[in-house]
C-alpha cells in the first residue's frame, strides 16, 4: 500500500541546514497498525508528514498504491488527503468558533461529493460516544471529548489511512487509553493506523513497532501475532480536478466565512467603520449632488427651453449704452416680426422691466415690475397656481391688472386671499388676478419677489417708455437654435438699418448655454464630492486589507488544519475573499441606510436639496464589493501560500 524508498528530508533554519530523514525505506501494508516511534529530533514527525502528503521529500520515492505521489503538485496532495487520509493530532486543532458537529463536518467542504453530511458526522460522533455533544462547542469539552471529535473528523470521509501525531499526548492517562481503544477498534474493522508516540504503552497497541534514531529507522518489529487485516473499502484517490466555483462548495465558504466574520464582533465593526463611513458618504453627497442637479433643473425649467434673450447694448460691455446709435431700441413691431419666423420661432414676447413701490391698504413694499406679453407665461413656465393668465384683451386694451409672487403676497396679504384685491403699483390701482408658481432664489435674487402686469400697461401707464427691454423667443427645437439667432439678427439688423460692419448694439443670447453651464458646473460638483468620498472607501479598504493580514497572521494553524484536510491553494483564497468581500459589503450596506439617513437629515433640518438615486446606491454597492475583492486579494494569497506542516506547527 505504502512504499518509501530511500527518503531524505532537510529543512533550513536560518543559514542551517538541518536534516531531518536520511535515506529511509519502508513499506505498510494495508490494514496493518504501525507505531512510530523515537527520540525528540529522531525524524519521526518528519516522516508521519511526508507519510500524510503534509510534507514532500527532497529526494528518494514515495508510492501509495503503486502512484508516484512526490510528482503531485499542492492540489493534487490535498485532494488526495482529502479522499485517502484521516488526521488525529495531538493539539487536537478544533476550531473553537465551530459547533462539534461543524466542526466534524468540515472535511467535506472540500470534497466534491454531495450528502447529507450532517447525519453522517453525526454517526461518526455516535461512534466515538459523543452523539449527545454534536452542538457543544470545543471549549466546553474535556481534552479527551476533545480528541474524540478529532477521530471522528478524521473518520467522516471514510479514509483508508488514519494518521496519529501523538494523539495521546496532552491527555491524562484514563483518556488515553480511552483513544487507543477508539484506534484499535477501528484497526480491527481493517483501517490502515500510523501512529506516533514516544510512550512504550501506547505503542504497545500497534501490531508493528518502528524505532527511528539520527534520522533513520533502527528497528523494524512487527508481533508475533500480528496478521493481515482483511481489506476494506475506503475514499478511492481522486486526483481530478473539479471546478471551485460548484454550489455545494461555495455555500461552504460562505458559512465557513459568516462565522469567521461574527467571530470577533468588535474587531469586525472597527474593520468595517472606513467601508461603513465612505459609503455613507458617497450615498449622502452624490444624494446632495443630484438633489442640487434636480433643483437647477427645475429653476432652468423657468428659464423656458430652447430659450433666446434679445437685448440691446454689445455683449462685450453688457448692454450698456456707449454713445449714439449703439444701443437698438426694441419695439412690439420686433416682436410681432420676430414671431412670424415660421416655423423656425414658436413663441416671442416682449419684456420690460423696473421698480415697483406696491401698497395695499396700511402695508407697502419695494419690489421689481416687469411687463410681459400674453406668450410669456408659457415661455417662462409662469402660469398662476392660483388665478389667470392675463388675456389678449387685457394687454391689448393696457388694463391694470397684477400677478404677484408669493413673497409679495406674503408681505401685503399674509394668510388672506389676494386675488381680487387692488394694490397700487406706483400710485396706480391694479387689480390683482393671479399668483405666480412659487421658483425660489435664483442667484442672490428671490424670483418670488415680484408683480408681473401686461407689457403695454408697464409701457405707457407705469413707467412711461415705447420701448422693449428685450425679447424673449422660444424655438421650435433645439436643433434651429444657431438658424434661428441668424434669421433674428438678420431681421432686426433689416428693421433697423444696422449694417453689417456696424459695431454691436444688440445681442442674442442662447439661454441653452448658460443652462448647459450650470449643469456642468453641478455635474463637477457632483464628481467632486463623489470623489473625496470615495477616498475614505479607499482608506477603509486599507483598514480591511490590515485586519484581513492579521487574521491570515492569527489563524496560521487553522489554515494548516483547512490544507491538512484536503483545502486546496484556491479553496483557502476564495474563503479568505469571500470573509474580505462580506466585510466590506456589510459595512457598505449599513453605510447605504446611513447615507440614506444623513441624506434625509439634511433635507429635513437644513433645507438642502436632496436626492437618493439607486445609481448612487449600486455604485456604492459595487464599490464596497470591489474594495473587497482588491485589498482582500493580499492577505488571501498569503494564505493559500503557507504550506500544511509548517502552518500547523506555528506557534
Amino acid at each position: 500500500m505504502i512504499e518509501l524508498a530511500d527518503i531524505t528530508r532537510t529543512y533550513t533554519i536560518g543559514e542551517n541546514a538541518v536534516h531531518a530523514l536520511r535515506g529511509v525505506s519502508l513499506t505498510i501494508g494495508q490494514g496493518e497498525f504501525v507505531a512510530i516511534m523515537g527520540a525528540s529530533g529522531s525524524g519521526k514527525s518528519t516522516l508521519m508528514h511526508i507519510l500524510g502528503m503534509l510534507d514532500v521529500p527532497d529526494s528518494g520515492q514515495y508510492r501509495l498504491m503503486g502512484k508516484e505521489v512526490g510528482k503531485l503538485n499542492d492540489d493534487e496532495l490535498a485532494t488526495l488527503r482529502n479522499n485517502v487520509a484521516g488526521f488525529v493530532f495531538q493539539q487536537f486543532h478544533l476550531l473553537g468558533r465551530m459547533s462539534t458537529i461543524d466542526n466534524v463536518m468540515l472535511p467535506c467542504i472540500y470534497s466534491d461529493e454531495r450528502g447529507d453530511f450532517r447525519a453522517d458526522a453525526l454517526k461518526r460522533l455516535e461512534m466515538v460516544g459523543l452523539g449527545h455533544r454534536a452542538n457543544h462547542n470545543p471549549n466546553q469539552m474535556s481534552g479527551g471529548e476533545q480528541q474524540r471529535v478529532a477521530i471522528a473528523r478524521a473518520l467522516i470521509r471514510n479514509p483508508m489511512i488514519i494518521f496519529a501525531d501523538e494523539p495521546t499526548g496532552n491527555l491524562d492517562t484514563k483518556n488515553s487509553h480511552e483513544i487507543m481503544r477508539i484506534l484499535t477498534e477501528l484497526h480491527r474493522q481493517g483501517k490502515t493506523i500510523i501512529m506516533v508516540t514516544h510512550e512504550h504503552d501506547i505503542a504497545a497497541y500497534a501490531d508493528r513497532v518502528i524505532t527511528m534514531q539520527d534520522e533513520k529507522i533502527i528497528d523494524d518489529r512487527k508481533k508475533e501475532e500480528a496478521g493481515q487485516r482483511p481489506e476494506v473499502s475506503g475514499a478511492v484517490m481522486k486526483l481530478d480536478h473539479q471546478p471551485l466555483f460548484k454550489p455545494s462548495r461555495m455555500l461552504g465558504f460562505v458559512a465557513q466565512a459568516f462565522r469567521s466574520i461574527t467571530a470577533n464582533k468588535i474587531r469586525t465593526l472597527l474593520s468595517v467603520l472606513g467601508i461603513l463611513v465612505g459609503v455613507a458618504s458617497v450615498i449622502a453627497m452624490m444624494a446632495l449632488g443630484s438633489g442640487a442637479s434636480a433643483s437647477m433643473e427645475e429653476r432652468l425649467k423657468s428659464m423656458g427651453s430652447n430659450l433666446l434673450s434679445v437685448r440691446g447694448g454689445s455683449a462685450k460691455i453688457r448692454g450698456s449704452a456707449q454713445g449714439a446709435g449703439t444701443f437698438t431700441r426694441f419695439t412690439r413691431q420686433d416682436v410681432q416680426a420676430i414671431a412670424e419666423l415660421s416655423p423656425l420661432v414658436r413663441y416671442a414676447s416682449g419684456y420690460v422691466t423696473g421698480s415697483a413701490q406696491l401698497v395695499h391698504q396700511n402695508r407697502n413694499w419695494s419690489s421689481s415690475l416687469e411687463g410681459v406679453g400674453f406668450e410669456y407665461g408659457k415661455m417662462r413656465s409662469a402660469i398662476p397656481s392660483i388665478g389667470r393668465w392675463f388675456t389678449h384683451d387685457d394687454i391689448r386694451s393696457r388694463r391694470k391688472v397684477a400677478i404677484i409672487g408669493t413673497t409679495v403676497v406674503a408681505e401685503l396679504f399674509g394668510d388672506e386671499d389676494p386675488v381680487g384685491q387692488t394694490i397700487k403699483i406706483n400710485r396706480i390701482n391694479f387689480t390683482v388676478i393671479g399668483v405666480l408658481p412659487p421658483k425660489g432664489f435664483g442667484g442672490q435674487r428671490d424670483q418670488d419677489d415680484v408683480v408681473i402686469v401686461p407689457v403695454t400697461t408697464a409701457m405707457h401707464r407705469v413707467l412711461g417708455r415705447d420701448y422693449l427691454n428685450s425679447i424673449y423667443v422660444e424655438v421650435s427645437s433645439a436643433g434651429q437654435i444657431e438658424p434661428t439667432k441668424k434669421a433674428i439678427d438678420a431681421l432686426i439688423r433689416k428693421r433697423h438699418k444696422l449694417q453689417p460692419d456696424d459695431e454691436d448694439s444688440f445681442y442674442i443670447r442662447d439661454m441653452t448655454e448658460f443652462q448647459e453651464m450650470l449643469s456642468a458646473t453641478t455635474q463637477t460638483m457632483s464628481m467632486l464630492l463623489g470623489s473625496i468620498a470615495a477616498i475614505s472607501l479607499v482608506v477603509g479598504g486599507i483598514g480591511i486589507m490590515n485586519i484581513m493580514l492579521v487574521s491570515v497572521t492569527e489563524r496560521t494553524r487553522e489554515i494548516g488544519l483547512r490544507k491538512a484536510i484536503g483545502a486546496r491553494k484556491g479553496d483557502i483564497m476564495i474563503q479568505f475573499l469571500i470573509e474580505s468581500v462580506g466585510l466590506t459589503l456589510s459595512g457598505g450596506i449599513i453605510g447605504i441606510a446611513v447615507g440614506i439617513g444623513v441624506s434625509v437629515i439634511l433635507s429635513t433640518f437644513a433645507g438642502w436639496a436632496v436626492q437618493t438615486s439607486m445609481f448612487s446606491v449600486v455604485l456604492a454597492t459595487g464599490f464596497s464589493v470591489l474594495i473587497g475583492l482588491i485589498f482582500g486579494l493580499w492577505p488571501a494569497r498569503k494564505a493559500a501560500g503557507l504550506k500544511p506542516v509548517e502552518a500547523l506547527r506555528y506557534e
